[in-house]
C-alpha cells in the first residue's frame, strides 16, 4: 500500500551524520518501508529544533526505493509562540494541499499528525474528496496548550483569537476515519473534539523507541565528551534531562534543588541537556551552581553515554493537561537506558504509571521534595537497582519501536483492507 505521512517539527535525516534521533513518525516511516510499503513523509523544510531552513524552497529527498521525503516552504519562526509560527503553519498546509491534488498516485491511507491543524484540515479534505482513509494522531492539545498559558481568568478572553483554529480542529477530528494517540486520554480528547463516540478503529499507540548502541567510534567520542564536562562515570549520583528547553518544562524547581544541595556534601549533579529560547533564563538562574551542567544540544551517542552515567531522567513538565494526559518521548527514552524518572507532575497517566509499576516517583514541582527522594534514591542502592530494573522491563513490554509501530502498521493495513472490502 501507498502510506502518506503528514508531521512536521521532527528531526529529518538531511544531513551525512546528522545526530538527531528520529521520532515518532520518522521510525514509523522506516518500519512501514521494511515491511514492503511504498512511503510519502510530507513535511516541512524548517528544522522546528534548531529554527533554521534546511532547504530554501520546496525539497524531495528520496531514503530508498520505498521512502520518500517531501518538504514543504514555510516562513519559519524564531519563537513556538508567535503569529509567526501560525503563517508557517498555514503556509505549509496551503503548499501541502496543492502539491496533493496534483499527485498521479492516490494513496491507500493518510497518517496526519495533530499539530499542525491545518495539515490534518487538509488531509481531511482531501480524503473525503478522494475517499481515502484519514488517520489523525494527537500528538499535543492544540489549540488547548496556548489557552494553558494564559491565568484562568483570561482565558475566555484568549478563546477568540483561537477560534478559528478550535473551529478548524473540531473539523479535522469529526471528519477523520480513526483518531489515534499515544494514551487512552489523547484519543479521548480527540474524539471528544470531534463530537464523535468511540470506534474499535480508535486506538492508542505509546511512543516507541528504538535502543541501538552507537558505533565503537561515536560512543568513545561521546564519553570523552561527558568526561570533558566534569560528568563522571562512576562515583557521583548523576539526574539527566535531554530535550527542548522551552515553556513546555519547568527547570526552575530542578535549579533550586540544586541550590540547596549545593552546601551539603551530596555528589548529586543536574544534567540539563538541550537548546531553546529559556536556555538563556535559566543559565542566568543556575549562575555560580557548580552542580549543575548545560552541555547544549546532544546527539544519539551522547545521550546512550548519558544514560549510562546517570541514576535517574528528569521529567521537568509543566503542570498542563497536554502533559497529565499524555505519555510523550522523552519517558521512553529514559525507560529504553534503564533510567527511573523523577517527575514534575502530581498526577495523570505518566503519575500513576510511575506509581503503578514502581519505576519513578514525583516530586510534585517542590524543591525541597526533589531534593529530598533523590537523596532517599543515592543512599538505597537496593531501590536505584528495583527501580531501573522495573523501567527498563517496562520498556521492553511497551516501548520497544519495533512492536509498537509493528502493531500500529497492522492496524493501518486493517484500515486499508476494510476500505477495499466496503461496497
Amino acid at each position: 500500500m501507498l502510506v502518506w505521512l503528514v508531521t512536521i517539527g521532527e528531526p529529518l535525516p538531511v544531513q551525512e551524520g546528522a545526530k538527531d534521533r528520529p521520532h515518532r513518525t520518522g521510525l514509523f516511516a522506516r518500519l512501514l518501508a521494511e515491511r514492503g510499503h511504498d512511503v510519502v513523509w510530507w513535511t516541512s523544510t524548517y528544522d522546528h529544533f534548531r529554527k533554521k531552513h534546511l532547504f530554501a524552497d520546496d525539497h524531495v529527498l528520496r531514503i530508498n526505493d520505498r521512502l520518500e521525503i517531501r518538504m514543504l516552504h514555510g516562513c519559519g519562526y524564531s519563537s513556538n509562540v508567535s503569529l509567526a509560527r501560525f503563517r508557517d503553519h498555514r503556509q505549509v498546509a496551503e503548499r501541502f494541499a496543492a502539491a496533493a491534488a496534483a499527485e498521479p498516485r492516490r494513496p491507500d491511507i493518510i497518517v496526519a499528525a495533530l499539530p499542525t491543524i491545518e495539515l490534518c484540515l487538509e488531509s481531511t479534505r482531501y480524503g473525503k474528496q478522494r475517499g481515502v482513509p484519514v488517520v489523525l494522531d494527537m500528538r499535543d492539545m492544540w489549540p488547548d496548550v496556548f489557552l494553558e498559558l494564559l491565568p484562568p481568568a483570561l482565558r475566555p478572553l484568549g478563546y477568540l483569537p483561537l477560534a478559528s483554529l478550535f473551529r478548524k480542529s473540531r473539523a479535522a477530528c469529526r471528519d477523520a476515519t480513526a483518531i489515534t494517540g499515544m494514551t487512552d486520554a489523547f484519543v479521548d480528547w480527540g474524539l471528544a473534539r470531534g463530537g464523535r463516540q468511540r470506534s474499535p478503529l480508535d486506538r492508542s499507540f505509546f511512543f516507541g523507541y528504538v535502543r541501538t548502541e552507537p558505533l565503537a567510534e561515536k560512543l568513545a567520542a561521546a564519553e570523552a565528551f561527558w568526561d570533558q564536562h566534569g560528568v563522571a562515570a562512576t562515583g557521583d549520583f548523576n539526574a539527566a534531562f535531554f530535550g527542548a528547553i522551552g515553556r513546555q518544562f519547568n527547570l526552575e524547581p530542578i535549579i533550586e534543588a540544586a541550590r540547596r544541595l549545593g552546601p551539603t556534601n551530596r555528589k548529586i549533579r543536574f544534567v540539563l541537556c538541550g537548546s531553546g529560547d529559556r536556555l538563556e533564563h535559566y543559565k542566568s538562574l543556575a549562575a555560580g551552581l557548580s552542580n549543575i551542567v548545560f552541555p547544549g544540544w546532544v546527539g544519539a551517542a551522547e545521550i546512550f553515554a548519558l544514560m549510562r552515567r546517570s541514576a535517574i531522567g528528569l521529567a521537568p513538565y509543566r503542570e498542563s493537561r497536554n502533559f497529565t494526559m499524555n505519555i510523550a518521548n522523552k519517558p521512553a527514552e529514559y525507560f529504553s537506558g534503564g533510567l527511573p524518572i523523577a517527575l514534575s507532575l502530581k498526577s495523570g497517566v505518566l503519575h500513576d504509571l510511575l506509581r503503578d509499576r514502581d519505576c519513578g516517583f514525583s516530586y510534585g514541582n517542590d524543591p525541597q521534595a526533589l531534593v529530598r527522594e533523590l537523596g532517599r534514591l543515592q543512599d538505597d542502592s537496593a531501590r536505584q537497582k528495583r527501580l531501573s530494573a522495573n523501567a527498563q522491563a517496562l520498556f521492553e513490554e511497551s516501548f520497544v519501536a519495533e512492536k509498537v509501530y509493528g502493531r500500529m502498521a497492522a492496524y493501518l493495513e486493517e484500515i486499508v483492507a476494510a476500505t477495499k472490502a466496503a461496497p
